[in-house]
């Protein structure tokens, strides 16, 4: 059995921390411990971050994200996607230090983070538009959350 949650907002910096938030509680019912949902709450962040500051270069308050988020077993599965302009070149944007906003002082370490706090990560076209962040999470040592009383 697989619980889903799915998560539609604005692309606004201030809506950063509830999805970060929002995805935290519903992987608690795995009882990670704090370095396991710290990683995930990092990771979630930078993802919905990258796709805010670079996703949408002429912002409206049409522009969204996506978070959706399952749990399988011990194993958090997130989605990150948006509609935005998309990425030419994946391969180049995952490289340490690379960003398109260096005048706004961005490092160029989303998707190394990203990388390093998660499990799995993979970077795709959202077709037509957009990108898409897959990462993947296993809580080692996590509750069976199917066997928890609701």
């Amino acid at each position: 059995m697989k619980n889903e949650m799915t998560l539609t907002f604005s692309a606004i910096s201030e809506n950063e921390g509830f999805a970060r938030n929002a995805v935290a509680a519903f992987c608690a019912v795995l009882d990670p411990t704090v370095d396991q949902i710290n990683d995930i709450k990092t990771a979630v962040s930078e993802a919905v971050t990258n796709a805010i500051v670079h996703a949408y270069p002429n912002p409206s308050e049409d522009d969204l994200v996506t978070v959706r988020t399952s749990l399988s077993d011990d194993t958090v599965h997130i989605v990150v996607s948006d509609n935005g302009i998309g990425i030419d070149d994946i391969e180049h944007a995952m490289q340490p230090f690379f960003t398109t906003k260096p005048e706004q002082e961005r490092s160029g370490m989303g998707f190394t983070v990203m990388e390093s706090f998660t499990d799995k990560l993979e970077v795709e076209r959202n077709e037509p538009t957009g990108t898409v962040v897959s990462m993947t999470k296993t809580i080692r040592g996590g509750a069976d959350w199917k066997h928890k009383k609701h």
